[in-house]
């Protein structure tokens, strides 16, 4: 009977130790893993876009090193002012900065010496400064100039709007390649109607609505001078204006003059582009003009100073007087 209870008991030990080492086994395997949810893990990364965008900012603030080259005997991290020779590495030295006057003179000079056609466009590429105060910028803009020495051969369509058959009549007789009233808003939407510049009297603009989405930045605006009573004078700047716009935030590319023209005359046509350019920077925002260019079709690129022909004459007597007292 004793032998019979020790076995019992032998086998209950057993028994029990084995559902003690099963129950930690399952214990362990019951332990739930850990689930982050959706919203936790969205947290979880604009956190880690906030501290990206703060280290982005911290870097921005940094001041740029500007390094002054006026007193030193070569210009930081080129070999010389200028080069020695004719043939050279263009990155090892300055970019030169001529004037206007001097880069058409060197353009015409090119022309003789590559034996290249004398009628060719005179182009200009200008690269602006468009940030404002707290972060804003210029909006990307289209402007028209009247330039003093055209270089187009054909003068340009103009379409007026007007529902007066007097107004009609005269804008027709000064130059207007069509007048009309509403009668032309479903042509121009079906293409059978096309013109280089809309221009319209005030009273007929609410009529116009349906054609905005059509002419976009053609579309008549008192701002850009398309809107007014007086017919012959819209045309007459119209039939002979230029029109650019800023491309890719901060370019302007547009043609200027053709090479064959006076020197005088292209002058004249730059002159009058750049300053309409910085008619559309704000006042008291520094120069408008960050960089430079004048090329012809066939010639090289030339950096030039444009701030000689924009600066008004009343900031060129100050400077003067600032030097003489000097």
């Amino acid at each position: 009977m004793a032998t019979c209870t020790r076995t019992v008991w032998k086998v209950l030990g057993g028994c029990q130790r084995h559902l003690l080492r099963a129950g930690a086994y399952t214990s362990a395997s019951q332990i739930p893993t850990r689930h982050l949810s959706s919203k936790t893990v969205a947290t979880l990364k604009s956190l880690k876009k906030g501290k990206k965008d703060d280290t982005q900012k911290k870097e921005e603030k940094k001041e740029k090193r500007v390094i002054d080259d006026k007193d030193r005997h070569k210009p930081f991290g080129k070999t010389a002012w200028m080069p020695v020779d004719d043939v050279y590495v263009r990155t090892y030295y300055p970019m030169t900065i001529y004037d206007a006057a001097e880069a058409i003179d060197m353009l015409k000079n090119f022309q003789v010496l590559d034996f290249t056609p004398r009628k060719q466009p005179v182009y200009i590429d200008l690269r602006l400064n468009m940030e404002l105060e707290k972060k804003r910028k210029v909006d990307p803009f289209v402007s028209t100039v009247h330039l003093p020495h055209p270089f187009k051969t054909e003068i340009n369509k103009v379409l007026v709007f007007t529902e007066d058959a007097n107004q009609a009549k005269a804008a027709l007789e000064n130059g207007a390649v069509l007048a009309g009233g509403a009668e032309l808003i479903q042509p121009i939407l079906d293409d059978e109607i096309s013109a280089d510049f809309y221009v319209a009297v005030p009273d007929i603009l609410p009529k116009l609505v349906p054609l905005k989405n059509k002419l976009r930045k053609k579309f008549p605006k008192s701002k850009r001078g398309s809107v007014s009573i007086n017919i012959p004078e819209l045309l007459e700047f119209f039939k002979a204006s230029h029109e650019y716009q800023v491309e890719n935030d901060c370019f302007v590319r547009t043609q200027i003059a053709m090479l064959d023209m006076p020197k005088e005359h292209i002058f004249a046509n730059l002159k009058a582009v750049l300053m309409n350019v910085c008619s559309h920077r704000p006042a008291n925002m520094g120069p408008f003009i960050e960089r430079a260019i004048i090329a012809s079709h066939t010639s090289e690129a030339l950096w030039f100073n444009s701030e000689d022909i924009v600066r008004k004459p009343a900031e060129k007597k100050e400077e003067k007087e600032e030097d003489e007292e000097e």
